[in-house]
């Protein structure tokens, strides 16, 4: 009773003695909620709070045997898949989800339907789908053959539930399909003089994942959402005409079964060069030179091991050439082009290897190695689609368009092909990532013989003060196509561009970011997971940065308001204007023209958007100028800077 007499007292006083507004200002909780956890961010056994696998997490894996044949008189593609799928689960599965990607492609599939009249950039064939027999599902207690197909999404049902932790099953079926023309700009045919070339992806049934977030991803495939994919090894056999060029991810297998002897005398040659070697010469395309069978078929076999995806490439247009990649450590692969007599020349596609091997290079040797031995750029009707070990890009980009659909595609390779995000829910795991590394890799190629923007986040400004702008957590599905290549790649590249160069600095950036990777290479990540790496590793709470420009529209806009003079120092008063808080950096020019720079923490917003610095300083004072190396897209410049009257 003392304890609640003597508070009684102390409340009468602050009530009836001193003014109620000084104690309101000091209730106020000002912008904490800028600052608060921006989600549920608590780990468990499967993710752990600091961001890494738990050390109870799995995930299921897929090997995939693929045996098929190309008849180019018809355009179709036909053969077998033979799954062995293991489920490393805690639980029991009932059913198998599988995707039939290929089943986008007809009138009345969901991706189809929900194309606008006037079309865009994913609009694919309707004369297409998966023809299907011979369907089975193999377990260790019996057989099954039962299944349903919704859409794009086939659904397995097995004899008796799969064990769970190490249960397996193997599946198989027979498979189909005419090869579009238009492959929703991820895959298709294209006719050039020599012949068509064909860019196979999403070619196969292919199992769906089971995670520990959501259980089944089965999301439909529509458009712009692209793919989350199981980790596996791939046995591949393509059976073409003697005169097709097939490239595949992977590795050739038997060489001397479908090249000439000349070729692998070249093959040999360009694993020691830094120079591009031709393997089929502009000159040697079409005729006999280039076939190491007169006629009749050849199987390429290739084989890729811990990938989550293979995609190939055939035709009896392309010139063929390559050169070698210095990995790092040692290692070396081979950088390979293939393309058409209508992409060749110096400001071309002759320079695309030359493109693949300085972004593999760089990469390999900035983020996390190289895991594969080929990378290989094909010319086609797809505008930049990547795959492991393989990219189509289109086949009339030349100079400065080659290199950046060729870098990008490449970079991929690591977001989201090592850390394998779900691009369908979250491209901007992938998307922006690897806009953000790719602007490091043009600086570097070349001694910067490219431009990037990507340092210019001002750039973006026009688009942050749109009014039907859309926030980077928006789907893929869901953001009006103008607004993806924002909400993707723009955006939130230009974060981790911020993040890097503004908030942390390089040093800190970059070890939390490899760190990131590492941990997470061949495992599925959260967005959550890399909040949660990030700042640990960093040891800041990033909460107010992820909340403020990773989802929603907010804006930043700090601002200078006043400068005066305090009994001979200075005081400088800076306002937030935006919806995001900032670190502050400043420049200050004395009279003298010497220069001082004042950096706050963003600390000084969590009260208020108003705050007053001391600086202490015997000159005096000419100008302020907020952010003066332009790393913000701070939508309003003319409050960044103060000048003396």
């Amino acid at each position: 009773m003392i304890y609640f007499k003597r508070n009684a007292i102390a409340v009468l006083l602050i009530t009836f003695v001193f003014p109620f507004s000084v104690f309101a200002q000091e209730a106020n909780y000002g912008n904490q909620h800028l600052f608060d956890d921006v989600s549920y961010r608590q780990g468990n056994i499967y993710r752990t709070a600091s961001g890494k696998p738990g050390p109870e997490y799995w995930q299921n894996s897929a090997d995939y045997n693929l045996e098929v044949s190309l008849d180019d008189k018809n355009h179709v593609v036909s053969g077998k898949v033979t799954i062995e799928y293991t489920n490393n689960s805690p639980e029991t599965l009932d059913f198998i989800w599988l995707y039939l990607e290929q089943d986008r492609f007809t009138e009345t599939s969901r991706g189809t339907l929900t194309t606008p009249v006037v079309g865009n950039r994913y609009n694919g064939d309707v004369e297409g789908g998966f023809e299907l027999s011979n369907v089975s599902a193999k377990t260790a207690t019996g057989s099954s053959s039962k299944y349903l197909v919704n859409d794009t999404r086939m659904q397995l049902f097995l004899d008796k539930p799969l064990a769970a932790k190490g249960g397996k099953v193997t599946i198989a079926m027979n498979f189909k399909f005419k090869v579009p023309v238009e492959g929703m700009d991820r895959m298709g045919r294209l006719d050039t003089e020599g012949g068509t070339v064909y860019a196979i992806a999403q070619w196969y049934p292919r199992v769906a994942v089971f995670d520990d977030v959501v259980g089944w991803n089965t999301e439909p495939y529509l458009g712009a959402g692209e793919f989350y994919c199981e980790y596996g090894d791939f046995d591949v056999k393509i059976t073409a005409a003697a005169n097709q060029t097939v490239v595949c991810s992977g590795v050739l297998q038997n060489p001397k079964e479908v090249l000439t002897k000349t070729q692998q005398e070249r093959f040999a040659k360009a694993e020691k060069s830094d120079k591009t070697v031709y393997i089929i010469q502009p000159d040697e395309v079409g005729k006999a030179v280039a076939q190491a069978k007169a006629s009749g078929t050849l199987t390429w076999h290739y084989k890729m091991e811990n990938t989550r995806d293979v995609a190939w490439a055939a035709s009896k247009a392309f010139i063929w050439d390559a050169a070698r990649m210095n990995l790092g450590d040692g290692k070396t692969g081979l950088a390979q082009s293939v393309y058409p007599k209508e992409s060749d020349g110096n400001d071309a596609w002759s320079r695309s290897t030359e493109y693949t091997k300085g972004a593999i290079e760089f990469y390999s040797k900035t983020y996390y190695p190289y895991p594969y031995y080929n990378a290989i750029n094909v010319a086609a009707n797809v505008g930049g689609m990547e795959y492991p070990g393989v990219s189509f890009c289109h086949y009339t980009s030349k100079g400065s368009g080659l290199w950046g659909v060729t870098d990008h595609e490449f970079g991929h390779n690591w977001f989201p092909m090592i850390v394998g995000n779900n691009e369908r829910r979250y491209p901007w795991m992938d998307e922006g990532f690897n806009t953000f590394i790719n602007h490091y890799s043009t600086v570097a190629f070349n001694n910067n013989e490219y431009p990037s923007s990507t340092d210019k986040p001002r750039g973006l400004v026009g688009y942050l003060t749109y009014q039907n702008r859309e926030g980077i957590n928006t789907s893929p599905e869901v953001a009006h196509e103008r607004n993806l290549a924002y909400t993707a790649y723009f955006k939130p590249a230009a974060g981790l561009y911020m993040l890097r160069e503004y908030i942390l600095g390089p040093e800190r950036f970059d070890y939390a970011f490899k760190s990131y990777i590492r941990h997470w290479a061949y495992k599925h990540p959260q967005p959550n997971d890399f909040f949660n790496h990030i700042e640990n590793a960093v040891g800041e709470d990033l909460s107010y940065f992820w909340r403020g420009w990773f989802y929603g529209n907010g804006n930043i806009d700090l601002g200078i308001t006043t400068v005066e003079n305090n009994q001979g120092n200075y005081l400088i008063t800076v306002e937030n204007k935006g919806q995001i808080p900032m670190p502050v950096q400043l420049e200050v020019i004395y009279t003298d023209n010497s220069t001082e720079n004042v950096a706050l923490p963003v600390e000084i917003w969590q009260r208020g958007n108003s705050w007053t610095h001391l600086l202490k300083t015997s000159k005096e004072i000419q100008r302020v100028v907020m952010d003066p190396n332009k790393m913000l897209p701070d939508i309003n410049v003319l409050n960044d800077t103060w000048n003396k009257l």
